[in-house]
């Protein structure tokens, strides 16, 4: 339950400097909850941001407070790992707006006490990376040995590379695009209907409410987690087989095995997020267009990052973020002399790849680590 949520104590620092955002509004402080694994080396050359997707958080990997299960990237982060945390200081930020101890629509009014809802501002994937950028300086880090993302994650990293190249030396961007298409726009927009359709939202004060948006939500992540998966994979994982039953019901019970599987997903997701976090990551990301600010050109966005070293990497079964839209990137980055290397691996798993057993991709994030160092 989002009152559940928003108990738990996350490691957080409170920065007390003002927040300028894309939307001409201004946060007067910010708080920013993160994880960190590794030793920051004497020259404080070895630090590698972590960004996670639009429902990830700062628990890459550690065992997550309110689900207890392992961090979602604990496969590719710790000792002797592909991130390895025996040679790299990995830092991971919960982003501005979302709901697991950074300024969001949980965060208290300082006029009420109570909090904000949909009075907190709008915000972008630019604003996101401010806010990152604001704790590194609050840990001493001028320099990034890299930056790695996927999806949401692949965003910000882009970002990062377009705002502040002089800051990193590297950027890893897997299963991601520099913009967010009509498509990707109309599925966020489906979820955002679920949830302001279900009368518990209560125009976004619901927090101090016996009943939360949990219907409206489980609907927005059962319609997302679809666009996460491949036809190939559901039909291999799931086909049309029954779900505890040998006949059809005729009545909408989950009569198939996949109408379960989304169903628990959508439950489970409720015990984990804010539906106005999600209202307000959503619509960062639909407002992301790394090129709108240069004339449609989106090699002006990397015109300063030519010192920068790029990995991108695709999936073969991504209809989310496809491979023609890593394509894109590479091209931009090519035409202005940036060092840009790129691989479509094969995984039937879908979007979802980057979060999943693909060894392949393992090595690709070790050795673009190790290329920088």
């Amino acid at each position: 339950m989002a009152s559940l949520l928003h108990q738990i104590q996350h490691r957080s620092v409170t920065i007390d400097a003002p927040l300028s955002l894309d939307s001409g509004q201004t946060l007067p402080s910010v708080t920013i909850a993160y994880q960190s694994h590794g030793t920051l080396d004497a020259n404080k050359s070895n630090a590698v941001l972590v960004c996670h997707a639009l429902t990830g958080d700062q628990y890459v990997a550690s065992d997550h407070p309110a689900t207890g299960k392992p961090g979602w990237w604990a496969r590719m982060v710790g000792p002797g790992k592909p991130v390895d945390t025996d040679r790299y200081f990995v830092i991971c930020a919960n982003v501005l707006g979302s709901c697991m101890g950074t300024s969001g629509p949980a965060t208290p009014d300082p006029a009420t006490g109570t909090p904000l809802g949909m009075k907190f501002p709008v915000i972008t994937i630019a604003d996101m990376v401010r806010a990152q950028a604001m704790l590194l300086d609050h840990l001493g880090i001028e320099r990034l040995h890299a930056v790695i993302g996927g999806s949401m994650g692949g965003m910000q990293t882009l970002a990062w590379a377009a705002a502040h190249p002089e800051r990193l030396g590297s950027a890893i961007v897997i299963a991601s695009a520099a913009r967010h298409s009509a498509q990707n726009i109309a599925f966020h927009e489906v979820g955002r209907q679920a949830i302001m359709a279900d009368p518990d939202w209560q125009d976004g004060d619901y927090y101090d409410k016996y009943c939360t948006p949990t219907k409206g939500l489980a609907v927005a992540r059962m319609a997302a987690h679809i666009t996460y998966l491949s036809e190939a994979g559901l039909t291999e994982k799931f086909g049309r087989r029954l779900q505890a039953r040998d006949i059809k019901s005729f009545g909408f019970d989950a009569d198939f095995q996949v109408e379960s599987y989304l169903r628990h997903q959508g439950l489970a997701f409720t015990d984990r997020f804010d539906a106005n976090a999600y209202l307000y990551i959503t619509r960062a990301m639909d407002y992301f267009d790394l090129a709108e600010p240069h004339e449609g050109q989106l090699a002006g966005a990397f015109a300063r990052a030519k010192d920068v070293r790029f990995t991108l990497v695709s999936f073969d079964t991504d209809w989310l973020y496809p491979t023609s839209e890593s394509r894109r990137i590479v091209q931009a980055l090519q035409s202005v002399g940036a060092a840009a290397s790129f691989v479509e691996l094969s995984a039937p798993f879908g979007h979802d790849s980057f979060l999943l057993d693909v060894p392949a991709l393992d090595r690709l994030v070790a050795g673009a680590l190790r290329a920088e160092g």
